[in-house]
């Protein structure tokens, strides 16, 4: 009896971790995609690095939410909507019953009591700053999730999240506006008085919160990582998360409403501890629909334990290989160049690894960074046909090496120093003068899109 038990237990373990989801049929995908969500749903609330970062953001929103608010305030007074923000506010903060108005009165008041135009230039300059800061952590946040190592570039962060500060309030306070007026027009009052047309309404009405929130969360989880999200695994991540959100707020408000004890035993604080619990959870839901998107863009990095990506030397050296092949083929046919996410899609792999070897073909003057910030595209440095592939993978074994830690501070053993300089001289050897040029121009060489995309089965060490 046991040992049937264990089997069944290791049979199910294996069906919900082991294999590939991509190999399963769409009824088996979605069993262990549900039964992986579930499992990463548990594990973050006992404790995880979304975890941690959720508890991270909740303290960066305390620190913002005043200048962010005063920002959005003063761009929807030039629409002559921002009354519209106090109900917003409160809407969110439902869920902490009568205190949500209470501290959505107080947060209103100090927003109100912000002047920007007595701040003068350098209050103004740190308004924005702790705006961006804000808009830079939670991109860091969404980076993790997605294992991007990178944040945009400074231009890109002022433009992009000032867009989102600017733009933003003003669509969202359109479409709740839209959605209100639509329902008060005569037609919906007349078609309210008609069923089933009126049942019909009023349950789109219940709905039109839900619809709203994940909404916002699919364009949250579409613009705000600093890589390319596809819209079908947001919409996913985002349906999730709202519909998750939304029924959290439920479960927290009844929490509230049947519960007196809290605040007898924090007094005053209670208010505080009820926010930034509400925050937090807030936050981490936002998260786990950000990983719930990425698994399923990225179905084969949901594993048991999460992946990480480190190359070894023979790993990184031929992925280097292949990215100097894909930027130099399309270099020496007149293509156009490649840019880092179209070779993250021809190389089937997350962005880190392979951002991680161009930052290294960069730096050693093999390629360079070109275009606009948006996007910008690779092309070699010099002519393909100088540049020495011996050269190239040397460089490449060398980095990471600086003043700090690098070969010629390591013991001399002569014996091991000989050996070492025959590993080197036979590379040489079998490489000889070769060119990129050489191996583009290969006889029986594949085209640039029909290069096999194989790495991730054996480049990935966890």
């Amino acid at each position: 009896m046991i040992q049937t038990l264990q089997k069944t237990v290791s049979r199910l373990r294996d069906f919900v971790w082991e294999d590939d989801l991509r190999d399963l049929n769409i009824l088996q995908r979605a069993t262990a995609f549900v039964l992986r969500v579930v499992h990463m749903l548990l594990k973050e609330l006992v404790g995880g690095q979304l975890n941690l970062r959720a508890m991270s953001l909740v303290y960066t929103t305390l620190l913002s939410i005043v200048p962010l608010l005063a920002v959005s305030f003063s761009v929807l007074k030039g629409f002559g909507v921002h009354n519209k923000i106090e109900p917003v506010l409160f809407n969110f903060l439902a869920p902490l019953g009568p205190n949500g108005a209470e501290i959505t009165a107080q947060v209103i008041g100090f927003v109100e009591n912000v002047k920007v135009g007595v701040l003068g230039s350098v209050g103004f300059a740190l308004l924005i700053y702790t705006v961006v800061a804000l808009l830079q952590k939670i991109e860091a946040a969404f980076n993790f999730v997605w294992q991007v190592d990178r944040l945009r570039s400074l231009s890109q962060r002022f433009s992009n999240y000032l867009s989102v500060i600017l733009v933003g309030p003003v669509l969202i306070f359109s479409a709740v506006g839209l959605t209100a007026s639509i329902m008060n027009t005569g037609i919906a009052q007349q078609l309210l008085a008609i069923e089933p047309f009126g049942t019909l309404l009023v349950a789109t009405g219940k709905l039109v919160p839900y619809i709203l929130v994940c909404l916002a969360f699919t364009l949250i989880y579409i613009f705000i990582p600093n890589t390319r999200v596809e819209p079908g695994a947001a919409m996913i991540g985002g349906l999730i998360a709202g519909v998750l959100w939304e029924t959290t707020g439920w479960g927290f408000a009844e929490f509230i409403a049947s519960s007196s004890r809290y605040a007898a035993i924090y007094s005053s604080f209670a208010i505080l501890i009820l926010l930034l619990i509400w925050l937090y959870l807030s936050w981490l839901i936002l998260l786990v629909g950000s990983q719930i998107a990425f698994y399923v863009q990225h179905p084969q990095y949901m594993t048991l334990h999460r992946v990480k990506f480190v190359l070894s030397s023979r790993l990184r050296e031929r992925l280097s290989l292949q990215v100097m092949y894909l930027v130099g083929y399309n270099h020496y046919y007149n293509l156009p160049p490649w840019n880092l996410d179209d070779l993250i899609t021809r190389l089937d792999l997350p962005e880190e690894p392979v951002h991680g070897v161009i930052a290294i073909l960069v730096k050693s003057g093999y390629l360079v960074e070109t275009g606009n910030e948006e996007s910008p595209v690779y092309l070699p440095v010099h002519d393909i046909g100088t540049l020495r592939l011996a050269a190239m993978l040397i460089s490449v074994r060398e980095a990471g090496e600086d003043r700090f830690l690098n070969d010629g501070q390591l013991p001399a053993i002569e014996s091991v120093d000989l050996l070492t300089a025959e590993l080197n001289d036979a590379c040489q050897g079998a490489l000889g003068n070769r060119t990129l040029k050489d191996l583009v121009t290969m006889e029986g060489a594949p085209t640039a899109s029909g290069v096999a995309g194989d790495l991730q089965q054996t480049s990935l060490e966890q």
